[in-house]
């Protein structure tokens, strides 16, 4: 028996009560348009906007709009305007919208106030937040949630709760700000409000955590979204946090499962939500990059970028990975100068720190990490503190400082390891294997490594996994290097000449390499008499090895006494840094490695021209032929432990 004209729009009317989107939009659309009230009209465009077809949810709107004007209902007509303003947002028509909320102001400035004044005052609440007018937007939100309260609207008293929350974290009033987002989240939860206030609330749940970088909580809540989609039988729903779930898949290191989801978003967003398309084109850009698909990862960041979504960080740090280090620094801080808020400063900040150390700009890179860890001390979350501890151990390691590096990059681990973030856990090992085999420390070096080489074949991080694969053969390398080292007592002498560019320009180059060759000559003279052993000759300076620790004096204060004759006979000699240490170290042809070589070549560092500067080992037990200062305590960089250093009168 056919269907009557009439059935279409029962059973549609049907299906909207059981939420039934997809049922209810066929339903709707395929009775007759003349049967249809103003009332189906927002169901038909209502059931559009949930499955993904906006074109068809504007034409909807547009139609009750017109009908609510016909029949003299403004506050009616002023309700649809406000919700097209919103649907050509999404499509990025932005004069429309605007166009459509003036529309909505004068249509319900006459009118007594009413809920829609509410989702009026959320809007403004939006667009004070997105020109940085905080105290309007807290302003605005706070009105919603009165007019919720005054009319028993709990979707909308529940929505500017959250509004609220999300201004006062912009604020930096953290714990007020994620309570009353908590609050209105659980009222979603609870399943107390409609679909559409419960969608909202959810979504930007997600996204002001991913907005904190709080990756944790961020994922309890896209795991309740996703449970709350599939009992309302709007899975299919486009951008229902989608891309964030994508985002939080990455992380937990599903990239596979987080990739299809991204695909999936791009898809069903192209026609509905440019920027959580643009979004998910960027998401796709950061996986295929850790794959070590880079063209793949271009063409994602490039497509987002066409979207109007900015490709920095992943794209600066593409170019990082291809070698152009230049146009990578140089994008980073274009992309910093143009963002002023904190937190979407702070997902900038590492990159630009990673990308300074590659381009040797080491305080570019000290200052992005102070901005990076103070954000981190505002908001405390986890990925937050594990960036900045992992910057930190990365600036460290560049100056070579290796035991502060080890201990901000341990910090940096236990953060990753809280929040299960396999990626960045791996790349913090990554970075401490090469911190201890700085310090020598081959064995902890390649537990570390084989640590981080593990979680990168498993995720697939072909890049990350040939660079572990290649720090393992050194250490590997280095070890069986360091089983034919002999451990022998030796006292090390490191020479600088001082202040030599000025010098250089001074005198020219060719009156220059003179000096230098006189200089050279007459040391490596004295080295020979005094039994020294010339261990590296490297631009202005000697490491010398001696027996003992008399010689290695006695050939230091025969160096400065012959500079200062030949000074007061020639006018004219450079003046030359001496640190002497005492201590242990690895032999191995004419080679000397470990902790005490780099102890004396900081001990000579801290000299100036024309001075000896010795150690308490160098001094212990020698007779005292030549005077010295009393005795002070340093900390040398690089080194834990403080030592003990004399200035010696030589003359």
């Amino acid at each position: 028996m056919a269907q009557t004209i009439g059935d279409p729009l029962q059973a549609g009317r049907e299906a909207i009560s059981r939420h039934a989107w997809h049922e209810a939009f066929e339903l709707l659309r395929a009775a007759d348009p003349s049967t249809l009230t103003v009332s189906d009209d927002e169901h038909l465009a209502e059931a559009a906007w949930w499955i993904g077809r906006l074109d068809d949810c504007i034409a909807a709107r547009e139609h009750a709009y017109n009908s609510y004007l016909e029949q003299g209902n403004r506050r009616g007509a002023g309700s649809i305007a406000l919700e097209l303003a919103h649907d050509h947002e999404f499509k990025r028509a932005l004069p429309i919208a605007a166009a459509w909320q003036s529309k909505a102001e004068r249509l319900l400035e006459q009118e007594p106030e009413s809920p829609e004044h509410g989702i009026l005052s959320r809007r403004r609440t939006s667009a004070a937040l997105g020109k940085g007018d905080l105290e309007s937007a807290l302003a605005h939100a706070k009105r919603t949630v009165e007019i919720g309260m005054k009319f028993g609207e709990r979707g909308l008293q529940a929505m500017g709760l959250h509004d609220q929350g999300s201004v006062l974290v912009a604020m930096g009033r953290v714990d007020e700000g994620i309570a009353l987002i908590d609050e209105a989240t659980v009222a979603a939860v609870s399943g107390e409000l409609e679909p559409l206030p419960t969608a909202v609330i959810y979504c930007n749940t997600i996204g002001t955590c991913r907005h904190m970088l709080d990756y944790q909580r961020a994922g309890q809540w896209t795991d309740a979204a996703k449970r709350w989609c599939d009992r309302q039988h709007i899975a299919g729903f486009p951008g229902m946090c989608r891309v964030y779930r994508a985002e939080i898949m990455r992380l937990r290191g599903a990239w596979s499962d987080a990739e299809q989801e991204a695909k999936r978003a791009c898809e069903e967003l192209k026609d509905f939500c440019v920027d959580y398309a643009a979004g998910a084109f960027y998401e796709i850009g950061e996986i295929r990059l850790r794959v070590g698909d880079f063209q793949a990862a271009e063409s994602a960041f490039r497509e987002a970028h066409e979207m109007g979504r900015d490709p920095q960080p992943g794209l600066a740090m593409l170019w990082l990975a291809e070698g152009k280090v230049t146009a990578a620094h140089g994008s980073i801080q274009t992309a910093l100068v143009e963002t002023r808020d904190r937190l979407a400063r702070a997902r900038l900040l590492p990159a630009q720190v990673e990308i300074s150390i590659a381009a040797g700009d080491l305080g570019q890179a000290h200052h992005a990490l102070e901005e990076l860890e103070g954000i981190a001390a505002g908001y405390g979350t986890p990925a937050l503190r594990g960036y900045a501890a992992y910057c930190r151990g990365a600036l460290h390691h560049a100056r070579g400082e290796t035991t502060e590096a080890r201990t901000s990059l341990r910090q940096s681990i236990r953060q990753w390891q809280e929040i299960e973030s396999p990626y960045e856990m791996a790349r913090a090992r990554l970075l401490l294997g090469a911190v201890y085999q700085a310090m020598g420390d081959l064995e902890d070096a390649a537990l570390e490594l084989q640590a981080a080489r593990s979680t990168f074949e498993r995720l697939g991080a072909m890049p990350d996994l040939r660079r572990a694969d290649e720090m393992l053969r050194t250490t590997r390398t280095a070890g069986r290097r360091v089983q034919s080292f002999e451990r022998v007592g030796r006292t090390f002498m490191f020479t600088d000449i001082v202040k030599s560019t000025p010098l250089v320009e001074a005198i020219g180059d060719e009156a220059w390499a003179d000096v230098v060759r006189w200089h050279d000559h007459a040391l490596r003279s004295l080295f020979a008499t005094h039994g020294g052993e010339e261990v590296e000759h490297a631009g202005d300076g000697f490491f010398v090895a001696f027996s003992g620790a008399s010689a290695a004096i006695d050939c230091a204060v025969a160096i400065q006494r012959v500079l200062a004759e030949h000074r007061r006979d020639h006018g004219f000699a450079p003046q030359v840094r001496i640190g002497v240490h005492a201590s242990d170290a690895l032999q191995q042809d004419g080679q000397y490695k470990g902790k005490g070589v780099h102890e004396a070549a900081r001990i000579g560092a801290l000299a100036e021209g024309g001075e000896i500067v010795i150690s308490s080992e160098t001094l212990g037990g020698l007779p005292s032929r030549f005077p010295t200062t009393d005795p002070r305590t340093v900390t040398l960089k690089g080194i834990k432990q403080p030592v003990t250093v004399y200035r010696l009168d030589w003359r």
